[in-house]
């Protein structure tokens, strides 16, 4: 049987063609958001550590090395010590013995850790809550009481840095803070702070203190001491003892008070040391000489080098003159409305300055009248008239005439009236006779004959070539007159006034150039003179200056219109001057050289 098959008929196949999957389904807006401030958050965080490392480089591109930390630079100290060693004044930066904490007073370290950071032995160098507390207490007193700073950050702005109040200093002084408590121990860092803070009148360091203020080394400091010193690196200025004992012991005070509350003294061991507390005066008003003296340092010690002096001042005396100048010029000088004076005291063999007063009041910058004003000398004059007459053969015996005397339209007036007629030369001076004084002057050659003589003598000033001159009528100052009447004393010697004895420049003993003294008046005369001088005080108008029991020879001077007073004597080989007046030439009421410069001789001689 015949099957008819039919064939399968496939559709036809489609063309195979690639298709991308379908994208994604957004993710939500909220995550998108999210991952760019993630990504903006690193970039900005990339850039602003870049700027933080620039900045801080900035900050810190004039580091100072902090190896160098104690080789800072001062400038160059000179230290004034009296005949005894005792210091009275110090000039540029004077930095005393370096001394170990372990050798220093127990108590000086727990005074000024007390008072100048309490919580030093625990905080990392850096004490916020120092600085909050210190907040807090000068917000309640409405200005600064306390420093926010520890003892650390002081040894970093010390040694490094100045004393600038800006903020890149700051991030320094924070820097060179953690460096130093990394570097060093607790102990070392105090011991560097206590040998290099700076206390005040040009000293650094507890020893320059030390010495200064009580002539003692930091080694032997007592409590109440110790407690001036650690009082004083908040106000240097404020709280020196030498300038403001009250306000000194009041911050001493002060200081015990910190030490009882830290819990290292007792309260009755604070009262009994705020008890102790006293200032010695035995170098007051050593200013003035002491201004003197450095002034002659400078021509002697080497330049950019440390130098300690011994003076040849003598304290005890230097208080004395000041304190009896005051005296004079509170009381009788008051009521003679004499307002000024100045004293020196000099030996008659070398020149060596023993005291010099150059005012009532000493303040730094004062002037000082003993050595820069320059002044008539009146009478005070007249001893220069005289042994000039000497050399030209006159004796103390020969005669002069008061008498009226005419040159020219002048006359020359003596304070009393009358005439004497024929005197001896030594009573003419004895009694200060004017008339005599110009007959004598120009019998030997005249006012630059008498200008010559007072020349070689000491007088460096320049002298009028008038008859005049024979009454004092050229200004002089009292240093340099009363230093000229020395030859009168030593047996004719002229001597150069001079303040230093000895010198040590860099802790080695320095050769100083010795004093000059040469002879000027011949011996025999030398010895008239110092006669008839003593005449003036013995019989004449300097007998207020006599001291019983001593040899007392001077000379009285007084100017017109009473503007000048002087009396320049010799007591016992050493010479006083003194000068009483007024800075602006104001006339006084009837002082004289007799009176209140002659008083004022006795009181300083009889010491």
């Amino acid at each position: 049987m015949f099957r008819l098959t039919v064939p399968r008929i496939q559709p036809p196949q489609q063309a195979l063609v690639w298709q991308a999957p379908a994208p994604p389904a957004p993710p939500p807006r909220r995550k998108r958001l999210g991952w760019r401030v993630l990504r903006l958050g690193i970039i900005l965080g990339i850039w602003a550590g870049v700027v933080g490392v620039l900045t801080l480089l900035w900050f810190l591109r004039d580091l100072p090395r902090p190896e160098a930390a104690l080789e800072a630079m001062r400038r160059p100290s000179l230290v004034l010590q009296d005949r005894t060693g005792a210091t009275i004044a110090t000039y540029g930066d004077v930095v005393g013995e370096a001394l170990p904490l372990a050798s220093l007073p127990k108590y000086l370290a727990e005074a000024a850790v007390s008072v100048e950071d309490r919580r030093f032995w625990v905080h990392g160098g850096l004490d916020p809550w120092g600085m909050l507390r210190a907040l807090l207490v000068n917000m309640r007193a409405g200005h600064v009481v306390q420093g926010g700073s520890t003892i650390t950050q002081q040894v970093a702005k010390t040694l490094f840095l100045s004393n600038a109040r800006t903020f890149r200093r700051k991030i320094q002084e924070v820097f060179l803070t953690l460096w130093l408590e990394r570097h060093f121990s607790k102990s070392e860092i105090l011991e560097i702070w206590l040998n290099r803070v700076y206390l005040g009148s040009g000293t650094w360091g507890v020893d320059a203190a030390a010495r200064l203020y009580f002539g003692v080394s930091a080694r032997n400091l007592s409590l109440w001491q110790s407690a001036v010193i650690a009082g004083l690196p908040r106000a240097p200025s404020r709280f020196n003892p030498r300038a403001d004992p009250m306000a000194a012991a009041a911050r001493a005070r002060e200081v015990l008070g910190a030490m009882v509350a830290n819990g290292v003294l007792s309260a009755d061991a604070a009262a009994q040391a705020g008890a102790s507390i006293h200032f010695s005066h035995s170098h007051g008003g050593a200013g003035w000489f002491a201004d003197w003296a450095a002034a002659q340092a400078e021509k002697i010690v080497p330049e950019g080098q440390d130098a300690v002096l011994r003076a040849t001042l003598d304290s005890r005396l230097q208080s004395l003159a000041q304190a009896r100048l005051d005296a004079m010029l509170d009381g009788p000088g008051r009521r003679a409305r004499a307002g000024e004076g100045a004293v020196v005291v000099l030996d008659a063999d070398t020149g060596a300055v023993r005291a010099l007063v150059g005012g009532r009041v000493y303040e730094q910058g004062a002037f000082d009248r003993a050595t820069l004003a320059r002044r008539q000398p009146g009478s005070a004059f007249k001893p220069f008239v005289w042994l000039t007459a000497l050399e030209h053969g006159k004796r103390p015996d020969d005669m002069v005439l008061d008498a009226p005397l005419h040159i020219g339209t002048w006359s020359p007036q003596d304070f009393e009236p009358g005439y004497r007629g024929e005197i001896t030369l030594e009573e003419a001076l004895a009694q200060s006779i004017n008339t005599a004084a110009v007959r004598l002057m120009l019998d030997a050659g005249g006012p630059m004959a008498v200008a010559a003589t007072a020349h070689r003598l000491g007088i460096d000033d320049t002298l009028p070539d008038v008859p005049a001159l024979a009454l004092g009528t050229g200004e002089v100052g009292l240093l340099e007159l009363t230093a000229a009447y020395a030859s009168f004393f030593n047996g004719g010697n002229r001597v150069t006034p001079h303040a230093i004895e000895t010198a040590n420049v860099d802790h080695v003993p320095f050769l100083l150039p010795p004093a000059e003294s040469r002879a000027v008046v011949e011996p025999d005369l030398a010895a008239m003179m110092a006669r008839m001088l003593g005449a003036v005080v013995r019989d004449g108008t300097g007998r207020a200056a006599a001291v019983a029991g001593h040899m007392v020879a001077g000379k009285t001077g007084t100017t017109q219109d009473n503007r000048d007073a002087w009396f320049i004597g010799c007591i016992d080989g050493r010479l006083i001057g003194v000068w009483i007046g007024n800075d602006g030439g104001a006339p006084m009421r009837g002082v004289m050289g007799g009176t209140l410069p002659a008083m004022l001789f006795r009181q300083i001689a009889q010491k």
